[in-house]
């Protein structure tokens, strides 16, 4: 089958969309993988180099950072590419800097390592998904959104693990296995993705979706939400360690990959709820579901079931709302969809970042099984943002409506 070239509205005459979107997903499990896999290896990379724990774990800090920054950038400097040279470009360098990681003799090497890491990393998310939305009909764009970031999912289910596991021989191999799936999402990316050549758009142009007041909405909901998912997610052994003490040595995998896998569900359930429904009350119902789940953690983490429940649960209203958050910025301005989705990206990693670093700060005056409670709050804040924004809407609305029969 020859490739065609799409100007954003989907591949004209081909209805295997399964094919160009899988090497995506591929891509998005590589960058998961890689930004959620360093923490598991981090006292092996610190006897390795020869540094302190914490001097290691920045490594892992300036990663997320230099994500953060860099993704709304480059999605704009890249935009006049089409999304098929920049996803190679991209990975090119998600490759390289692995690639030098993984050889690194020294610790400034491998700092500078992780920041050339995070550069190619930083648009290659964001990217895949607004080729996703590109090659799709606007009807499905929500079940293929959620297909690519299903791979970002399945990094923290199975890649995480995976990558701890080949790590435990030497966590060099990690790398080099995590720079084997980026040139193999590579090699996907030029046989089977069209090229998607984006309408051209000045600056201003694509930046105008800034002054909305939604769009900033939108973006603010998902930092706190991630923020408040994640600080309890990162300390996560520690807060059901009153399941798993005791228990068999792979009770927190098994906690770990149920969680993963009720992400991936909620992904797909989003995904497919978005396609058909208004975004906005899915989000809510999402987010509602999310912040229940995490006020009840303490209660829920004391036995190995019942916590294993608790996890699947609350992973599938972690993965509903990445979806949907995602779905309904494209709807509001499908022409900066590359660097809304960019924003979109700061946004999570900066949630994750800021999650860490707020349970870290918060077990000064809690204990670590009650992180659920400050981070149900930011979660809580972030519904009542959700809901005064349709509030709004409606009151908008009705005066609008109000004015036309005058």
């Amino acid at each position: 089958m020859t490739r065609t070239e799409t100007t954003g509205s989907g591949p004209k005459g081909s209805g295997h969309l399964l094919r160009p979107l899988l090497p995506l997903a591929l891509a998005a499990f590589a960058v998961g993988t890689d930004a959620f896999v360093m923490a598991g290896l981090l006292p092996a990379i610190a006897a390795d180099l020869e540094v302190g724990l914490p001097a290691a774990g920045q490594l892992v800090t300036v990663f997320a950072l230099t994500l953060a920054v860099a993704a709304p950038v480059l999605s704009w400097l890249l935009s006049p590419l089409d999304r098929r040279r920049a996803l190679q470009l991209a990975l090119i360098v998600f490759v390289v800097g692995n690639v030098v990681t993984a050889l690194s003799p020294t610790y400034l090497l491998a700092w500078l390592a992780r920041v050339l890491t995070a550069v190619g990393a930083a648009t290659i998310t964001a990217t895949a998904s607004s080729a996703a939305v590109a090659i799709t009909p606007a009807e499905r764009r929500g079940r293929a959104m959620a297909l690519v970031i299903g791979g970002l999912t399945l990094s923290t289910a199975l890649g995480m693990p995976l990558g701890n596991l080949i790590g435990s021989v030497d966590w060099r191999l990690t790398l080099w296995a995590v720079a084997a799936l980026g040139v193999v999402a590579a090699i996907g990316i030029s046989v089977a993705l069209p090229k998607v050549t984006l309408p051209a758009t000045s600056l201003t142009a694509r930046l105008a979706p800034l002054r909305q007041p939604k769009v900033l909405t939108i973006l603010v909901v998902t930092l706190l939400v991630m923020a408040g998912h994640y600080a309890v997610y990162t300390y996560i052994g520690a807060v059901t360690a009153g399941a798993t003490t005791g228990s068999f040595p792979q009770a927190i995998t098994m906690i770990l990959f149920v969680w993963g896998v009720g992400v991936l569900v909620g992904n797909f359930l989003g995904g497919h709820l978005a396609d058909n429904l208004p975004g906005r009350g899915i989000a809510l119902a999402a987010l509602a579901g999310g912040t229940v789940l995490l006020a009840i953690s303490p209660l829920a983490v004391s036995h190995l079931v019942v916590a294993c429940v608790w996890a699947a649960i609350w992973g599938t209203t972690d993965g509903m709302v990445s979806v949907v958050q995602q779905h309904r910025l494209v709807i509001l301005a499908p022409a900066s969809a590359p660097v809304l989705l960019g924003l979109n990206s700061s946004a999570i990693y900066l949630g994750v970042a800021m999650g860490g670093g707020l349970g870290g700060l918060a077990q000064d005056w809690l204990p670590v099984t009650m992180l659920g409670v400050p981070a149900a709050v930011l979660a809580l804040l972030a519904t009542t943002i959700t809901l005064a924004e349709g509030r709004i809407d409606t009151v908008k609305t009705a005066v609008r409506a109000a004015e036309n029969r005058r």
